[in-house]
């Protein structure tokens, strides 16, 4: 057995804590609401028999029918039509092939036999026509706001010329969700001593990039597009891009600032993690750890005080801990000047990568929390609906369903459905009696960690369903509006995949270390484990397989770990084959139904206690190989591995390589990784591909 990594952080650098997340682990849980658990009675409205009548009973572990399972919608952008055409698409299960990559701690990806890689795009590289070459010993805002950012995580690949399969040309997406100053600029000696330049730089540097990108001849190898107009090439950038605000709570007090005495205009977005693409070719993209880059919290009207705790801001400090002091180059960040500052970001943000003079919109009516990703899925009726996982330990999985209806091939409608609609959070009960819940993991004596569930209303047809609080703080303040009306407290739920096919719902939970034994935040059914270093994926089936229902059974078909800890679970499979697989934080499907997985933090250790490489893994969800997990790629050294993106004709997998290096002591001078050009280390999006044409997975 692979010895566990010890430490509430995981398998996280110091490093990579401060600056991701701002020390989170190191803070109280900001749930400190007293919600029934799993453990306790659910109220009569919702009793657990009614929840698994209604949502269909007796939940299996995994068992998907033999319908294979689509592709992350890739819209098709044909000659700048940005509307998709077909995106349900499958070609039916086939096995994963590939020998499993071992773990290890190269500082270089390491892709299976058979396998070739290369990177497409790199912090610096150039996005607009006449961005200068990168230097880092001469950055400049100007460079910046012209080169790719920094720390590259959500990726997106979006055909440009009419073809889904074996398109020549396309759109890469790409989200830049935090910096590292230490790691950015030569000869870094802490925050104060950073210029004004440098603090615009580092701003300059989070937001998105959209590039053209080409293949390289027949093959699933891809590059950045150098030459030529490139229409389509944007930065979206923290310190200079408006963003327009959609939805109920635009233009209400609680968005008004001196910057923006309308409430309804924002510069820039932070912190961008994860997103999703919908079926009208726009992007999405959640704000998550956004408390980090402001002060003054302390100095805040002390009516804000509640809400500011609850997302995470220091307000008994003016700084927190690793604080960028932000505040010297922009107002805007400290909150004893402008407290309403913080209520215009934690929200989804949607983007129209066709064109590139259209304002980015933060859409208020889904909620505002700390937002890992955005996935849509159509209802049944046609409505659009939102899964949505709100990054903290104990915190919630929502979603949204729009007023309005999708209309295939009519845009301008579709632009519009996530500005009104309903906003629900997940309440979940069980079936084992807690006493068999004991924990460690061991599953029940059923075999199965299952169950049913029903989504509470915060806001219906314009209406506020928490009591006391008006719809503008519900949405504004949401998860102070959970938590009064008791949803299911859960183990980080990150990245929500919708099957486009089956309509399942796969939700990453990646660990919680702060569950504890004794406590009111003990194990419960749905997070089966204390101290959940290691994580676990989440099934949902809603009921009638419809998106817009209001019920739902679960199943956990993983329970991640090492394979030889008997407290793991791979849907029944023989874990003598399986891959170690930690902290599971990014889903995606290819199009034979396989689930791909990203990791972050890897909480698993070598025989020497030494931490390993994170990476990107694969299983199939159904028939005799649903569990086998395998793992495709490591990223190097101090990396998160995010994506991933494996495109329509599974011939390519991108995979966003993230803070490579970031390990406690590292330098510019110095690197911990000197990945990917030998210097020093420079996040990049890659791909991998099998040189002899055929899918890569299978």
């Amino acid at each position: 057995m692979l010895p566990l990594l010890g430490g509430q952080h995981g398998g996280r650098s110091s490093m990579t804590c401060l600056y991701r997340c701002g020390n989170a682990c190191d803070h109280p849980v900001p749930n400190t609401s007293a919600n029934e658990y799993f453990g306790d009675v659910v109220a009569a409205e919702v009793s657990r028999r009614g929840l698994l009548q209604a949502a269909g009973a007796g939940a299996v572990v995994i068992g998907l029918a033999g319908t294979a399972v689509a592709a992350t919608a890739e819209p098709v952008l044909a000659h700048g039509t940005s509307e998709t055409q077909g995106w349900r698409h499958g070609h039916g299960p086939r096995p994963l092939t590939f020998t499993s990559v071992p773990p290890n701690r190269a500082d270089a990806i390491t892709v299976p036999d058979g396998y070739a890689q290369r990177v497409v795009i790199r912090w610096g590289d150039p996005v607009l026509p006449g961005a200068p070459a990168f230097d880092v010993h001469n950055q400049t805002v100007a460079s910046q706001e012209r080169q790719f950012g920094y720390n590259n995580d959500f990726v997106a690949v979006l055909p440009l010329d009419g073809h889904k399969e074996h398109c020549r040309s396309a759109l890469l997406v790409a989200n830049h969700e935090y910096t590292n100053e230490e790691l950015i600029f030569p000869g870094f000696t802490g925050h104060d001593a950073l210029t004004v330049e440098q603090l615009k730089i580092a701003i300059s540097a989070h937001g998105l990039s959209i590039v053209e990108i080409e293949r390289i001849g027949h093959s699933g190898a891809w590059r950045l597009v150098t030459h030529g107009r490139r229409p389509y090439n944007r930065r979206i950038s923290a310190l200079t891009t408006k963003f327009a605000v959609t939805g109920p709570a635009a233009g209400t007090a609680s968005l008004k600032t001196a910057a923006d005495p309308t409430g309804r205009k924002v510069i820039g977005t932070l912190n961008n993690c994860a997103g999703g693409v919908t079926p009208w070719g726009t992007i999405l993209s959640g704000e998550e750890n956004y408390n980090q880059y402001f002060v003054g919290a302390d100095g805040a009207p002390a009516e804000a005080k509640e809400s500011l705790a609850r997302y995470g801001f220091a307000t008994t400090t003016r700084y927190p801990s690793g604080s960028r002091k932000w505040d010297r180059a922009d107002a805007r960040f400290d909150l004893a000047v402008n407290p309403n500052e913080a209520n215009r970001f934690g929200w989804i943000v949607e983007i129209d990568p066709t064109d590139p003079d259209s304002t980015p919109r933060k859409h208020t009516a889904l909620g505002r929390f700390k937002h890992e990703a955005a996935t849509i899925e159509i209802a049944k009726d046609g409505r659009a609906v939102a899964y949505m996982g709100d990054d903290e330990r104990f915190d919630y999985l929502y979603k949204f369903v729009s007023h309005k209806k999708y209309r295939p091939g009519q845009r301008k409608h579709n632009l519009t459905l996530l500005e009104s609609g309903d906003l629900f959070v997940a309440k979940l009960s069980y079936s084992s009696p807690e006493s068999e819940i004991d924990g460690t993991g061991t599953l029940p004596s059923d075999g199965a960690f299952n169950g049913g569930g029903v989504w509470l209303p915060l806001v219906k047809d314009g209406v506020s369903k928490v009591p006391g609080m008006t719809v503008e703080q519900v949405l504004v303040h949401t998860r102070l509006a959970a938590d009064k009306i008791g949803p299911t407290k859960m183990d980080r739920p990150e990245d929500v995949q919708p099957s486009p096919v089956t309509g399942r719902v796969y939700v990453a939970l990646t660990n919680n270390t702060a569950r504890a034994p004794g406590a009111k935040a003990s194990a419960d059914e749905a997070n089966p484990r204390n101290n959940n270093k290691h994580g676990h994926i989440l099934e949902l089936i809603e009921t009638h397989n419809d998106a817009a229902a209001l019920t739902f059974t679960w199943s956990i078909p993983i329970v991640c770990g090492d394979p030889a800890d008997p407290k793991t679970y791979f849907a029944g499979f023989d874990k003598t084959k399986v891959s170690p697989i930690s902290c599971p934080d990014n889903l995606a499907f290819d199009p034979s139904g396989n689930l791909w997985i990203s990791t972050d933090g890897n909480a698993l250790r070598t025989p020497e206690g030494l931490s390993l490489n994170d990476g990107i893994f694969a299983t199939p969800l159904s028939g005799p190989e649903a569990g086998h997990v395998k793992q495709f790629l490591s990223v190097p050294y101090g990396a998160e591995a995010c994506g991933p993106v494996v495109t329509e004709d599974g011939r390519s997998v991108f995979v966003a390589v993230q803070h490579p290096g970031e390990i406690a002591g590292a330098t510019v001078e110095n690197p911990a990784s000197r990945w990917p050009d030998g210097d020093f280390a420079r996040p990049a999006v890659a791909v991998a591909w099998r040189p002899d044409g055929r899918p890569a997975g299978v």
